[in-house]
C-alpha cells in the first residue's frame, strides 16, 4: 500500500524546476510541486498551502482540516503499530479479536 502524508509548504527553493520546502510532521525536505502548480494556482501562490507528499512529489492540495485529520489518523496508526509490536516482543500474543468486538462487530469501550 503507498501512503501519502500530509505536509505544508513552506517556501519556493527552485521555480525553475517546481521544488519547494514542505514540512512533514516538524520534518523539512525539498520536493517537487509541479502536480499542484497550475493556471489557477501559480507557483508564488503555493507557500501555506498543504498537499499531500508521496515520494518526494506534492500529489495534490488539501485543505487544512484534511490535513490534520490525516495527521491525526496516522499518528494512531503509527501509536497502535508500536503497541502491537511491544506486546509482540515482550513474547505475548495479540488478543483475539473478540476482545474488542461484540458479536455485531461493534467495539467494546
Amino acid at each position: 500500500m503507498c501512503l501519502g502524508i500530509p505536509g505544508q509548504i513552506v517556501e519556493i527553493r527552485d521555480a525553475d524546476n517546481n521544488l519547494a520546502l514542505v514540512d512533514v510532521g516538524g520534518v523539512q525536505r525539498v520536493i517537487n510541486i509541479a502536480f499542484v502548480v497550475d493556471d489557477d494556482r501559480p507557483l508564488s501562490a503555493c507557500v501555506g498551502d498543504w498537499v499531500l507528499v508521496h515520494v518526494g512529489f506534492a500529489m495534490s492540495r488539501l485543505d487544512e482540516a484534511e490535513a490534520m485529520r490525516t495527521l491525526a489518523l496516522l499518528r494512531e496508526l503509527g501509536e497502535a503499530q508500536a503497541e502491537m509490536a511491544a506486546m509482540m516482543e515482550g513474547g505475548g500474543e495479540l488478543p483475539p479479536p473478540e476482545q474488542f468486538y461484540n458479536h455485531n462487530g461493534a467495539r467494546h469501550d
